[in-house]
C-alpha cells in the first residue's frame, strides 16, 4: 500500500466518522431539547401548571430579562473585552503579582524539561515539554482554581442574598448588609462582599462596585446581582423584593442543575469508561507482552494504525462530550 492510498484511506474514513458525528449531535440536539422541556415541566402531553411552576417560570423570565439588559449594557459601553492575565489571577482569588506568575511558570517549564530529558525523550518532545510546562501546567492550575473558586461562591450566594434580606428588612441600610455578610461569609463570598463594600467607602456608588465585581467573578448569578442594583438604583424599587426574586431563581438553577445531573449521570459514567478502556487495556498488554504492542510503536504501519486510532478515539471522546454536556 503506497503513502498516497494510507493518505487517501484516512481522509474517507476521517470523512465517513465526522459524517456520522454530526447526525448523531443532530440527534443529540433534540433529545436534549426534549429532556429540557420534561425537566421544565413543558411536555406537550402537561397541560396543567402548578403554582410552583409559573413561579419558576417567573423567577426565570425575571433572569433572562436581566441578563439581557447586562449585555445591552455592556454592548453599548463597549465593555467586553478580553481577559488579561492580571484579571485571570484576580478570578483565581490569588494574590501575586503577573511577574511573580511567569516566575513560576518558569519554573514549572525547567521541571518538565529536567523530567522529559531523565526519562530519555527526543528532542522534539523536550521543546514540546518546555511549551507545555511554561504556558499549559500554570494555565491549567489558572482554571482549576477559578472554577473552584465560582462554584463556592455560588454554593454560598443564594443564603447570602436571602441575609441581605433580613438585614434590609430589618432597617439595616445596603452598605453596611454587605459589609455584615462581608464578615459573616469566608471564601470568595466574603472577599467579594468586602471589596464591594471598600469601593462603595471611596465613594463609588454600590450598584458600579457590584458591576466591578462581575469582571472577577464572571457568573450570571453575579451579573444579575449588579442589574438587579443597577436596576433599583435607577427605578428605586424595593431592594428586598428584587433580590428575593434573585434568590429564587439562583435555587431554581441549582434544582435543575442537579436534576440534568442526576439524568446525565449514566452517559457520564459510561463515557469515562469507554475513554479509559483502550488505554488500560493498552497499558495492560504492554506489561503482559510487551513485544506484541510494541509493534504498534515501532513498526511503520503500526504508527499509522495507531494514528487511527487515536483519531477515531478523539472524535467519539468529542462526540460523547458534545452528548452528555447540558448548559443553563
Amino acid at each position: 500500500m503506497t503513502t498516497i492510498q494510507i493518505v487517501l484511506t484516512l481522509l474517507i474514513m476521517i470523512i465517513i466518522v465526522g459524517s456520522a458525528a454530526a447526525f448523531l449531535m443532530m440527534q443529540e440536539a433534540e433529545r436534549k431539547k426534549r429532556i429540557a422541556a420534561v425537566i421544565k415541566g413543558h411536555s406537550s402531553g402537561e397541560k396543567k401548571f402548578s403554582a410552583e411552576d409559573v413561579q419558576n417560570k417567573r423567577r426565570a423570565e425575571i433572569a433572562k430579562k436581566l441578563k439581557e439588559t447586562k449585555e445591552e449594557e455592556d454592548q453599548k459601553k463597549g465593555k467586553k473585552k478580553k481577559r488579561t492575565l492580571g484579571l485571570m489571577l484576580e478570578q483565581a482569588g490569588l494574590t501575586i503579582s503577573v511577574r511573580k506568575y511567569w516566575a513560576y511558570s518558569a519554573i514549572s517549564m525547567v521541571a518538565c524539561v529536567i523530567i522529559a530529558k531523565l526519562t530519555g525523550q527526543a528532542s522534539f518532545v523536550i521543546v514540546m515539554a518546555a511549551v507545555i510546562g511554561l504556558f499549559g501546567v500554570p494555565r491549567f492550575v489558572l482554571g482549576f482554581l477559578t472554577k473552584r473558586r465560582q462554584k463556592k461562591f455560588l454554593s454560598e450566594f443564594a443564603d447570602a442574598l436571602e441575609a441581605i434580606i433580613r438585614l434590609l428588612k430589618a432597617g439595616m441600610p445596603v452598605s453596611e448588609a454587605i459589609a455584615m455578610i462581608s464578615r459573616e461569609f469566608t471564601g470568595p463570598m466574603g472577599e467579594e462582599m468586602s471589596r464591594i463594600y471598600d469601593k462603595q467607602k471611596i465613594g463609588i456608588p454600590i450598584h458600579e462596585a457590584a458591576q466591578q465585581a462581575t469582571k472577577r467573578m464572571p457568573l450570571t448569578e453575579m451579573q444579575m446581582f449588579a442589574t438587579g442594583l443597577a436596576i433599583q438604583a435607577q427605578t428605586g424599587s424595593s431592594l428586598s423584593e428584587v433580590l428575593k426574586n434573585l434568590a429564587g431563581v439562583i435555587r431554581a438553577r441549582f434544582r435543575l442543575k442537579r436534576k440534568i445531573k442526576a439524568l446525565s449521570s449514566e452517559a457520564v459514567a459510561s463515557a469515562s469508561i469507554i475513554g479509559s478502556l483502550p488505554i488500560l487495556l493498552a497499558l495492560g498488554m504492554y506489561f503482559a507482552n510487551r513485544d506484541y504492542i510494541m509493534v504498534l510503536f515501532n513498526d511503520p504501519f503500526g504508527n499509522i494504525l495507531l494514528g487511527i486510532a487515536v483519531v477515531w478515539m478523539l472524535i467519539g471522546i468529542i462526540v460523547m462530550k458534545i452528548m452528555i454536556n447540558f448548559k443553563i
